[in-house]
């Protein structure tokens, strides 16, 4: 029977979600929910010094929001559960001292100022100091000491740490189903810490133990872990586990294309790097977020899912739902080059989203805004409006000045649009289309618009002399769209008014 597909996203809660993670999550909830999997979400918190209040809340409230909920995980408790490595901190000692007892690790109780020394003394000698068979047979350590001088130190309270005996002379054969096959020589591997002098495990001991308990099938994570991949089989191997298959996701890179996108890459440019608004509970700082700036769920997770992956040659289609990346998701057609993050691409997806959302859920929206700037319109009226300009709008923020003249008279004629239109009889012909207006019975869109053509028509006008300053005084500047769907919306009473206003200030 095959084995069950299970992954986990595992971040630490040190603060606001990067999209980065998001994308890891994303990529993480694709695999799974296309092999009927598990998604397992996991917290590893056992570094309690970087611990931020409320990052955890904020991780689970960014996966929800983009529609990439988990399966498993803290407040969903099934059989592999706790869900925060803090809560399994008892569990790991035992797999220490299993990697002791079997050969694969041992004690060592240099101090930090010993460790500094042996460093600055092969600096001196433009050498790197590694922690591994070629010197640690002289440190000390448990290989270098006899079992009883081990036992006197524990039992005198001496603080240690628990180090990985990397193999010597080994060529390690490893396969990533991104980057293909890797080899490792492990005479370059350091002896990395597995468990710290204050009872807690490295990032490197917990992560094996609980993917192993946790039974996890697929360890999808980012291209910065790529360098420990050799350490974590050569864990699985000291235990005797079978490991998960391993496969490295490509750095999201600034929009120039060099180097990692960092939060100062969207400070700098206006674009946010976080899925949600994060206000530091320290400093009080805050970072914007993609939801509270105005864009959509479906925006962004469209856009994450191309930073890396694309179906595949030939395919030319951008727009997926979630349901058709889930379809269409596959480890093999992820990318190993970096993806250079577009934000104006950004802007493109969430144009492209706003346009298929429904009409009346974008006015209820709107309504939002128009209520705190002193309007109580018609639901009615609002959505064919909406349904107006919302082809020209990226955001629902973008409406007000796309449409603030179906809701109020212009302040003031836009001036370079005054000096175009109104020349020195444009007072005198916009007089006679009021009087034309005042005979107007039906103020239907397509009456008052066949009327008043005729009317220039028959007055030999040229259009422009009319439509161009009537648009300044109805919309206050040479924008909008069509003209006569406004003077309808606003009524013959409105229209007059303005055009009245119009020539007053002419």
């Amino acid at each position: 029977m095959a084995q069950k597909i299970r992954v986990r996203f595992a971040p630490s809660p040190t603060g606001p979600l990067h999209i980065g993670g998001v994308r890891t999550a994303l990529f993480n909830y694709l695999f799974a929910k296309k092999h009927d999997g598990d998604f397992v979400l996991r917290i590893e918190d056992t570094d309690q010094t970087r611990y931020v209040e409320g990052a955890e809340d904020y991780i689970k409230e960014a996966l929800n929001w983009c529609n990439i909920p988990y399966d498993e995980g803290p407040g969903k408790e099934k059989d592999c559960g706790p869900y925060r490595q803090s809560e399994r901190k008892d569990l790991y000692h035992q797999y220490a001292q299993q990697l002791i007892d079997n050969g694969h690790a041992y004690y060592a109780f240099d101090t930090a100022e010993e460790l500094g020394a042996h460093r600055k003394d092969h600096e001196a000698n433009g050498k790197t100091f590694i922690y591994n068979w070629h010197n640690r047979l002289k440190l000390n350590n448990s290989l270098s000491l006899s079992a009883e001088e081990v036992q006197q130190k524990i039992d005198a309270g001496e603080a240690y740490v628990i180090r990985f005996k990397s193999p010597q002379d080994e060529s390690l054969h490893m396969y990533d189903e991104i980057r293909g096959d890797i080899q490792i020589d492990t005479n370059v591997l350091d002896d990395k810490v597995l468990f710290k002098s204050d009872g807690m495990p490295t990032y490197h001991l917990a992560n094996i133990v609980d993917d192993h308990l946790m039974e996890i099938s697929h360890v999808i994570r980012g291209e910065e872990w790529l360098p420990s991949m050799p350490l974590h089989v050569l864990l699985y191997k000291a235990f005797g586990w079978e490991a998960p298959k391993f496969a490295h996701l490509p750095l999201i890179l600034k929009p120039t294309g060099k180097g990692k996108l960092s939060k100062r890459d969207g400070d700098k440019l206006g674009f946010p790097v976080f899925p949600l608004q994060w206000k530091d509970p320290k400093t009080g700082e805050i970072a914007s977020g993609y939801r509270e700036d105005g864009y959509l769920p479906e925006t962004v997770v469209n856009m994450l899912a191309f930073l890396g992956w694309n179906e595949g040659e030939g395919s030319e289609k951008e727009m997926y739902s979630l349901a058709e990346l889930v379809d269409a998701f596959s480890l093999g057609h992820v990318s190993k080059s970096g993806a250079k993050f577009d934000p104006e691409k950004t802007k493109w997806f969430q144009h492209q989203y706003l346009q298929l959302e429904n009409n009346d859920a974008l006015a209820t929206e709107y309504n939002e805004i128009l209520k705190e700037k002193g309007f109580a319109p018609s639901q009615e009226y609002v959505k064919e409006v909406v349904a107006t300009i919302k082809e020209r709008a990226t955001f629902i923020s973008d409406f007000w000045d796309l449409s603030s003249f179906y809701f109020e008279a212009p302040a003031e004629l836009d001036a370079k649009g005054f000096k175009k239109a109104w020349k020195d009889d444009t007072s005198s012909i916009m007089r006679q289309v009021i009087e034309e207006i005042q005979k107007i019975e039906d103020f239907s869109q397509e009456n008052t618009q066949d009327q008043i053509k005729s009317w220039i028509t028959s007055q030999e006008i040229g259009f422009g002399k009319v439509m161009q300053p009537l648009r300044l005084s109805i919309v206050g500047a040479m924008k909008g769209p069509d003209l006569f769907h406004i003077i309808s919306s606003i009524g013959k009473e409105e229209t007059i008014k303005r055009m009245e206003s119009a020539i007053a200030q002419a």
